[in-house]
């Protein structure tokens, strides 16, 4: 099986030395992580040798006008937020899962897991922030013909096509 190869992108330098510690100490020698600060957005996505199955966003403090917006081709995103504001935005950004800070590692170890093999994953304290910002479905508003009223009431009476037509 080959290492899961994972990118932590946080400014805090110390946030990214504790989550590498915390997901080497985790998942031992089926992970290879690198690190990034958030300059890595701004700068360009250079495609490293072994371009990363996922990255891990310590999104901090960040100013959520400064938030960068992922492509849905690239490596699926963890982002990890620090408060419950600026959920809308960064699940907005295209992240495939959304987490708070204070989490133990076998949840952050299990969303890299669900996010890699194409899972959803949002925290539930998180998920009124994300509910409310997801547009309502609006149906068209168009009447139905008489003949297509017609044809409900005789399908709600349960007659076949045939019978129908």
């Amino acid at each position: 099986m080959e290492p899961l190869h994972i990118l932590l992108v946080a400014d805090d330098p110390l946030a990214r030395m504790g989550l590498a510690m915390l997901l080497s100490t985790h998942a031992g020698d089926t992970a290879v992580i690198n690190q990034a600060d958030t300059s890595f957005f701004s700068d360009g996505w250079s495609e490293p040798e072994a371009p990363p199955d996922v990255v891990v966003w310590d999104v901090g403090w960040t100013a959520v006008e400064t938030l960068p917006v992922w492509d849905e081709g690239g490596a699926p995103v963890v982002a990890l937020a620090a408060d419950e504001g600026q959920t809308a935005v960064i699940w907005s950004c295209g992240v495939r899962a959304l987490l708070r800070r204070e989490l133990d590692p076998e949840r952050l170890w299990a969303a890299i897991q669900a996010a890699v093999h194409g899972l959803i994953v949002l925290d539930p304290e998180l998920s009124d922030g994300v509910v409310t910002a997801v547009s309502p479905i609006t149906l068209p508003n168009e009447d139905l013909t008489p003949r297509e009223l017609e044809v409900l009431q005789y399908l709600a009476k349960g007659l076949t096509n045939k019978a129908i037509a």
